[in-house]
C-alpha cells in the first residue's frame, strides 16, 4: 500500500507546478516533497519527469493522480457520512410494518423528487425485523407498533393508528354470529390484530381461533383482496385500509370500544441521526401534520 503523505506531496506537485511550490503548499521542505517522489518511483517507476521549465507526468504518474483523485473524493464522502451534514443527498434507510408503510412511501417518493440526490431505501417488515435491523445498523430509523425494551434504541410516540374490522361491501355486523358466517382472512398479524379489537367489541365470544378461516395472504397490499371478492373479513389497520385501490368493494364495520396502535419512531440511542434522514423525518412529519 503506498504511503498517502506521499501521494499528497505527488498531488501537491502535479497542482503546483513545481517541488517549491509543492513543498510550501504542504508546509514541507523541497528535500521531503523529493524523497516521496522518489519513493513512489522506487514502486511504481518513472512518474515524472523533470524538464527546465515544466513537468511531464508519465502514465504511471497520471495513473496515480487518478488515484490520489479517486482518494480524496473518498475522503470527502467518509467524512460526510460520519458528520452526517449533508442533508439533501445520500442515503436514507428505514424499515416500516406494512400498513404505515403504504401510508408512508408515496410521501417519502415526495420527498425524493423535491431532492433528487437522496436517496430513499424504505422496506417493509414486521415489528422483530424493524428492531433487528437497527440494532444492527443496517438502517437510520424506523417505526415499529411495539415500544422496543433496549437501552441501546430510543422510541418517541409518532402516530396513532386505529384497528378496524373490514367486511365486504354490503354486509352488516351485529354479532359473533354474523363473524362466524363471514369467516376470517388471515394475514401474519391477524390472529392478533383480530383478538385485540374483537375481544373488547365482543366480550365473551369463543376466540378468534374459533372462527372459520376463509384465506390468509402475507402481502399487505394483498390481504383486503379476498375481502373484496366476498371472501371474508379481515382486521387491519386504518392506513392499509385507506391504502386499498377499491375502497366501494369494502366497508369498515363500525363499534366500540375503540382499539388504536401507536407507532414508535424508533433509532439508536446512542448517536445522532444523520442530518439527512432528519431531514426526511421533518419532512414527514409535515406531510403528516404532526
Amino acid at each position: 500500500m503506498l504511503n498517502p503523505l506521499w501521494i499528497r506531496s505527488a498531488a501537491a506537485l502535479a497542482e503546483h507546478g513545481s517541488f517549491t511550490r509543492a513543498a510550501a503548499a504542504l508546509d514541507l521542505t523541497q528535500a521531503a516533497v523529493s524523497q516521496h517522489v522518489r519513493q513512489l518511483e522506487e514502486r511504481l517507476g518513472p512518474i515524472v519527469i523533470r524538464r527546465p521549465r515544466s513537468l511531464e507526468w508519465t502514465p504511471a504518474g497520471l495513473a496515480l493522480l487518478d488515484h490520489a483523485r479517486e482518494l480524496e473524493a473518498a475522503d470527502r464522502r467518509f467524512a460526510a457520512r460520519i458528520a452526517g451534514n449533508e442533508a439533501q443527498q445520500g442515503d436514507v434507510t428505514l424499515i416500516t410494518p406494512g400498513s404505515v408503510g403504504l401510508l408512508l412511501y408515496p410521501m417519502l417518493l415526495d420527498i425524493q423528487a423535491e431532492h433528487p440526490e437522496l436517496v430513499i431505501r424504505h422496506r417493509f417488515a414486521p415489528d422483530r425485523d424493524v428492531i433487528e435491523a437497527l440494532l444492527s445498523n443496517a438502517c437510520d430509523f424506523g417505526i415499529a407498533t411495539t415500544k422496543p425494551d433496549d437501552a441501546r434504541l430510543s422510541a418517541t410516540a409518532f402516530l396513532q393508528e386505529p384497528l378496524e374490522l373490514i367486511v365486504p361491501a354490503g354486509e352488516t355486523v351485529t354479532g359473533w354470529t354474523d363473524l362466524e358466517r363471514i369467516g376470517f382472512i388471515d394475514h401474519p398479524d391477524g390472529q392478533a390484530m383480530a383478538t385485540r379489537l374483537l375481544s373488547r367489541r365482543f366480550g365473551g365470544n369463543p376466540g378468534v381461533r374459533k372462527l372459520p378461516i376463509r384465506g390468509f395472504s402475507n402481502q399487505i397490499a394483498l390481504i383486503l383482496e379476498p375481502v373484496a371478492r366476498g371472501f371474508g373479513f379481515t382486521v387491519l389497520p386504518r392506513y392499509a385500509r385507506q391504502a386499498f385501490r377499491q375502497p366501494e368493494a369494502i366497508s369498515v364495520a363500525e363499534g366500540s370500544p375503540a382499539v388504536t396502535d401507536t407507532l414508535w419512531l424508533i433509532h439508536r440511542a446512542e448517536w445522532p441521526l444523520p442530518a439527512r434522514a432528519t431531514k426526511v423525518l421533518r419532512s414527514l412529519s409535515k406531510l403528516l401534520g404532526i
